[in-house]
């Protein structure tokens, strides 16, 4: 039995080989559903990555309070974020003075989002985010000191022209083998000393961390503040398992500094960090879903397009069939051999769909910043959906074949 599969295996690639233009024609046809199916779900898997990491830097342990939800719309039954009166300094200060569930509270606001940043000779685009904050922004943002310091609770009291700034700044300003810590720097018109070097987060979605530039919040009050300007507080709490109950007690507790009544709604927004993440991913099954439907049609297609083209080969080849079942060749081997070719003839398109897909899948995650993915998953049933379509491609022609007689066959011209 192994050595008559083995000789099936050996005529359909001859086959393959001899009718080399239809074959390549039908191995596209399939590559191309395999190719959509693979790579659009190898995009979303790396899309899915990047939009967890992006998002669990700040730790699935913290939360933040702000005045307006995020703004993010699926589709047109998408409701419009929700903006409330700013959150003030003094708000903010409240908070963090009377919360007193075991948590670590940092006050932040943007201070500009155009700035440039110069040192002698060097500066930087001017798309550069600064931002005031505390001395427990770094910690409940996700940040990691990787040269010089923190802020001290002194120099964000005072006010101080200190500043931490993003790896990416500190290559533009000073390069790689430079020194950073202590030089001075001109933020627009100012002139603040560089303290601290944040860790290289790298870029994802399109926005990149280590372009930020953090001073501290008096001085951004003093410098930069306008009359809407609104502050973010951030809580983070020892354990995700605390979350919930820290976000109940911080309701309450905001709700009183902002003097929201009983029955009225909160004046506030509050989000976990990994809420936005959660949404984004969960919308991403309906890509999903298209990915499917498009490979799905795409396979359909090539599966129709493979029963014709098995069907013409078992009609040009019909004095062959004559010739084998002449010498002893039963119905089951000629069955087997038409189904053999037309399962190989679906490998060999799934094997270039899958290389395609992965390639294309690559090149957007290398995009999103997710790195490199091997789609297992997808590969495996890439694999499966091209046995599948070979198999109900070939049954009928190989059955045509199988049925055959030999007599008529051989006169056949």
């Amino acid at each position: 039995m192994q050595d008559v599969v083995i000789e099936n295996i050996k005529e359909s690639f001859k086959s393959v080989r001899t009718q080399l233009l239809r074959t390549i024609l039908t191995v596209l046809i399939i590559a191309i559903g395999i190719c959509a199916l693979v790579g659009i779900l190898t995009s979303i898997d790396a899309i899915k990555t990047s939009i967890s990491s992006n998002f669990s830097s700040m730790g699935s342990n913290t939360f933040s309070i702000k005045n307006e939800g995020s703004n993010i719309r699926m589709g047109k039954r998408g409701k419009k974020a929700k903006v409330y009166p700013v959150i003030d300094f003094q708000d903010a200060r409240d908070f963090k003075t009377q919360f007193s569930y075991p948590s670590v509270v940092s006050i932040s606001s943007r201070a500009t989002a155009t700035a440039t940043l110069k040192y002698e000779s060097e500066k930087t685009n001017p798309n550069i985010f600064v931002f005031g904050c505390d001395e427990n922004y770094t910690v409940t943002s996700g940040y990691e000191i990787a040269e010089g310091r923190n802020f001290s609770i002194s120099e964000v009291n005072s006010g101080a022209h200190v500043v931490i700034i993003g790896h990416e700044i500190r290559t533009t300003l000073f390069g790689n083998n430079s020194e950073a810590i202590d030089k001075i720097i001109s933020i627009g018109s100012g002139k603040y000393r560089v303290v601290g070097v944040l860790k290289e987060k790298g870029s994802s979605m399109g926005f990149s961390a280590d372009k930020n530039a953090l001073i501290p919040l008096q001085n951004a009050r003093q410098y930069f503040s306008s009359a809407n300007t609104s502050y973010l507080i951030n809580v983070m709490v020892n354990q995700p398992e605390e979350l919930d109950g820290a976000i109940g007690e911080a309701t309450g507790a905001f709700r009183v500094v902002r003097g929201d009544g009983i029955k009225e709604e909160s004046s506030f927004e509050i989000s976990r960090s990994d809420s936005v993440a959660n949404l984004l991913i969960e919308n991403l099954s309906m890509v999903s879903f298209s990915a499917y439907i498009i490979g799905f049609i795409t396979l359909l297609g090539a599966a129709i397009g493979l029963m014709n083209i098995m069907l013409v080969t078992v009609t040009e080849r019909t004095k062959e069939i004559g010739v084998r079942k002449a010498l002893g060749a039963s119905s089951r081997i000629i069955m087997m051999q038409f189904l053999v070719e037309a399962v190989i003839v679906c490998q060999l398109g799934g094997a270039v769909g899958i290389v395609l897909g992965i390639i294309i899948g690559n090149v957007v995650s290398g995009f999103v910043g997710a790195g490199f993915i091997i789609p297992w998953d997808w590969m495996i049933l890439g694999v499966i959906l091209c046995l599948i379509v070979g198999v109900v491609s070939g049954i009928y022609p190989a059955q045509k074949a199988a049925s055959l007689d030999p007599i008529e066959s051989l006169r056949y011209e």
